[in-house]
């Protein structure tokens, strides 16, 4: 089997423009009605929404490595790295070390590539790993190879280029990355076609001994990002995570040619319905807001307490819905005040109950 590094074109990569012209329309509208429907938030409530793409991001990009980690210690370190909270550092380390990933591709989107940077990246992410090698490339001789399937059955489904080509071909790829930004010398208008084209070539060139999915997806997030301008309002590992196979396949096929106008077609439908996830967390955050303007006034600390707790979850709600004994844990009450709050905040239309008795749970109605 061949691969794309081993051509003598190695690194073009060809592709059909007209092709993909309904789907690039797509995506410049959808762009454009999330733009307009962020705008219509304050300030507060746009940091909020950012803040939870973000914490998805995290979550979906490391659960595509098999990694998972608590929301909420994600959400923590990413309000921490804003400067929104003085709270210490607390949690797993690699959650920490995911989230400032985030934060700093978000922050640093319009600065120009560079290798101390991807170094940089590759520390945060390896917070916590052992036996790694942070901020070095891949520097061993064994060939670096994606492969799946038990030991002594494995199916190679991609080997990189050997470990002593790495610098030179890390120093290229950092090169073309600066040049075809918007108003480089060689740019690629299209955002989300560039976005494409630099995943598969950073994958192809696979420079670290691990993390390369995870900063891979960062400069698609950054390449979007210096497209529009300003930091992108999606999270890709989100819509990659549910369609983890197709990923697997659309990359390892593009990786074995240069013609790679297929990968880019699935790449784009990809960030599509990214986009559609964020047009939903968007959404909720604005009738997250829309809820406490109107019944501003009229609940008290511990149910105010409890609703923020609810919403920090995102879309998807609190897991398993409010209880009793969740309300009396988390606002530290007697279970007659949480009954009688629950009950008002059902009354109101703010929860919608299910079950019944002491199985009684409650959602939020947004």
């Amino acid at each position: 089997m061949s691969y794309n590094w081993q051509r003598n074109d190695w690194p073009l990569f060809h592709y059909e423009p007209l092709g993909l012209e309904d789907t690039l329309l797509s995506f410049a509208e959808k762009t454009g009605y999330i733009s307009g429907l962020a705008k219509g938030l304050s300030a507060e409530a746009q940091t909020e929404a950012a803040i939870d793409l973000m914490a998805t991001e995290a979550l979906k990009t490391s659960a595509i490595e098999g990694e998972l980690f608590s929301r909420r210690d994600v959400l923590s370190s990413i309000r921490r790295n804003l400067g929104l909270t003085k709270d210490a550092p607390t949690g797993d380390k690699r959650a920490i070390g995911i989230a400032t990933l985030m934060t700093d591709v978000r922050q640093s989107f319009a600065a120009p590539l560079s290798e101390e940077k991807l170094f940089e990246w590759h520390r945060m992410i390896m917070t916590g790993h052992r036996g790694i090698q942070p901020g070095q490339w891949r520097a061993y001789t064994e060939p670096m190879q994606v492969i799946s399937g038990p030991i002594g059955h494995e199916t190679v489904h991609f080997e990189a280029s050997p470990s002593s080509t790495v610098p030179r071909e890390m120093a290229r790829f950092i090169e073309w990355f600066n040049d075809t930004v918007p108003d480089g010398t060689q740019p690629i208008k299209k955002a989300v076609v560039r976005s494409a084209i630099a995943h598969l070539y950073f994958e192809s060139i696979h420079p670290f001994e691990d993390g390369n999915g995870r900063i891979g997806r960062a400069l698609s997030e950054k390449a979007l990002s210096q497209g529009l301008g300003r930091p992108v309002l999606l999270s890709l590992s989100w819509a990659i995570e549910a369609k983890r196979n197709e990923y697997y396949d659309a990359l390892q096929h593009a990786q074995q040619a240069d013609e790679i106008t297929a990968w880019i077609t699935w790449f784009v439908k990809i960030a599509l319905e990214a986009q559609v996830q964020a047009e939903e967390h968007i959404d909720v955050t604005l009738r997250k807001t829309r809820l406490f303007d109107r019944f501003k006034g009229q609940l008290n600390e511990r149910q105010m307490q409890i609703l923020r707790r609810m919403l920090k979850e995102g879309p998807q709600g609190f897991e398993g819905g409010m209880s009793a004994k969740k309300y009396m844990s988390i606002a530290g009450t007697s279970k007659a005040t949480a009954t009688r709050d629950l009950q008002d905040l059902a009354e109101k239309g703010i929860f919608v109950p299910t079950g019944g008795g002491r199985s009684t749970h409650y959602q939020i109605n947004l």
